[in-house]
């Protein structure tokens, strides 16, 4: 928890790890260790588990919480941890939030409550009611619209944040790059913002943005915390060549639902024992993974620390 009482610390590319599952559906451990391990090995700047690339809503509370301990004993403070700890009930959600707090969390990345579509009102509460149980835990808003079927308005962001000393910052997947700028204008540069959305990765970089938190750190984590290196350092135009290099890769994570395609790659590679998905979710199709074959060849240089030459 070194980071969590200077959340401004916490920069560059968080790594959203999937959550793997032997192939009868069971939590892989073992799997997940190896996982953080090569997180830390290629150079990623923090590692998350619980978010929508972690398949939260196909498992139960306490696998999830088994599963953010297995990632905060092989950090071991080394790099931030940003467990996502949001859920489709309050209960569960402060339930996910305690757990993350007492393993050592530095902050708490909490979705906006998916399937009840609820007002602007309603989330003000929801994170009003997360902030006032957490006060020493940073939060950051986790907007994903996609997945949620609801979008936090910038206004919202804003009133959560001047209300909320501990809401520090948001995650946003939105592919509305203006919100991006709305809300930091609304709250302040020192607001923290990392962008979920792949190729939108390295252009919030220039206009305040922290970082990312990018599924695609998952298949090539040391691309991903080298695009942000080279950025940061005054290299923007090998930022941008790394960017678009990496396109093939982000359009194989979406041939089918994340995180399908990339737990097949990552099975293929030998990271993972399996690229099993919990229903509803399927492994790819034989189309797809034609797709997916076809992509990876594209960038296969890209898929280990080796090809992230600048």
């Amino acid at each position: 928890m070194r980071f969590r009482s200077d959340p401004a610390q916490i920069r560059g590319s968080i790594a959203p790890v999937v959550t793997p599952f032997t192939a009868t559906g069971e939590l892989d451990t073992d799997s997940l260790r190896a996982l953080v391990r090569w997180q830390l090995e290629s150079g990623s700047h923090g590692v998350s588990i619980g978010g929508s690339t972690g398949e939260p809503s196909a498992q139960t509370i306490e696998e999830r919480i088994t599963a953010m301990r297995v990632v905060a004993e092989e950090l071991g403070d080394r790099v931030p941890f940003l467990p996502g700890t949001g859920a489709v009930t309050l209960q569960h959600t402060l339930e996910l939030t305690d757990q993350a707090q007492k393993l050592g969390a530095d902050l708490a990345l909490v979705i906006t409550p998916y399937y009840s579509r609820p007002t602007q009102e309603g989330l003000i509460a929801w994170y009003g009611a997360v902030a006032n149980e957490f006060p020493d835990m940073p939060i950051v808003i986790y907007n994903v619209p996609s997945r949620t079927a609801v979008d936090i308005a910038p206004d919202t962001v804003a009133k959560l944040r001047h209300a909320h000393d501990n809401i520090v910052g948001i995650k946003e997947t939105t592919k509305d790059f203006e919100h991006f700028s709305h809300v930091l204008h609304k709250c302040g540069r020192d607001f923290l913002m990392w962008s979920g959305i792949e190729l939108l990765c390295l252009p919030l970089l220039a206009i305040g943005g922290v970082g990312f938190v990018s599924a695609l750190a998952n298949i090539a984590p040391a691309a991903v915390a080298r695009m942000y290196e080279l950025y940061v350092s005054g290299d923007h135009q090998g930022a941008i060549d790394l960017h678009y290099r990496l396109a093939p890769l982000v359009e194989l994570l979406f041939v089918e639902t994340n995180p399908a395609p990339a737990k097949h790659v990552l099975a293929d590679l030998g990271r993972i024992s399996s690229g099993y998905v919990r229903p509803p979710l399927i492994e790819p199709t034989p189309a797809g993974l034609e797709k997916i074959d076809k992509l990876r060849a594209e960038a296969a240089d890209l898929l280990i620390p080796s090809g992230v030459t600048a």
